[in-house]
């Protein structure tokens, strides 16, 4: 399993290299929302002020679903790039119901 703050760091990371890899071509995208649905397990330590823990399963964690109480969870992001007054692009090609 994998913490979900690490899942959401790894696709920012992503989509920064995504945006890096644009700059000055010519055909560019908006990143508008990005939706995310995972599989995730909580965890409760039973320590006093301890907090919830959300746990991704990873695609071959079958059998730790099984012992595992498990939530599917979509997070819609909105990605925004610090201090910019445009949205962010990626490069690559358009399908024809792109803009």
């Amino acid at each position: 399993m994998i913490e979900l703050a690490s899942v959401i760091r790894d696709l920012r990371e992503e989509l920064e290299r995504a945006v890096a890899a644009a700059e000055g071509a010519a055909l560019r995208f908006e990143l508008e929302t990005v939706e995310l649905e995972v599989s995730v397990a909580v965890e409760r330590s039973g320590e006093a002020g301890a907090r919830a823990r959300f746990w991704v399963l990873e695609a071959n964690a079958g059998a730790a679903a099984g012992a595992t109480s498990t939530q599917r969870l979509t997070l819609a992001l909105r990605p925004t790039l610090r201090g910019a007054g445009s949205p962010p692009y990626v490069r690559g090609a358009a399908a024809p119901y792109e803009r």
